[in-house]
């Protein structure tokens, strides 16, 4: 089995702000899911869509959408597609990592 790497900012502040603050714990699930993803692949952006996604997780499609929603608001994912029914790539992103040095 392989293994990856969170920040201790993903459990110890991300989770209680997705969660408890935004109220969407499929935020959470998502942001978690893509992270294992990329770093699985060891890519900087995974190309998956929201059905993909859903099936994956176990969440519904509209709750991934949402997910995705908040966590493009947060800055916490960047998503792009080449052309309008492209599927997207998806970037996670860690906008803490570039606090702690300033």
């Amino acid at each position: 089995m392989a293994v990856f790497h969170l920040d201790r900012y993903v459990v110890d502040v991300l989770l209680r702000d997705l969660v408890g603050h935004d109220h969407s714990p499929a935020a959470f699930v998502v942001y978690l899911f893509l992270w294992g993803r990329v770093s699985r692949e060891r890519r900087k952006q995974v190309r998956i869509s929201h059905n993909q996604i859903a099936q994956e997780t176990g969440l519904s499609k509209s709750a991934v959408q949402g997910a995705l929603r908040t966590l493009h608001r947060r800055k916490l994912v960047h998503s792009e597609r080449r052309y309008q029914t492209d599927t997207p790539a998806h970037q996670i992103l860690r906008p803490w990592i570039r606090n702690r040095a300033m």
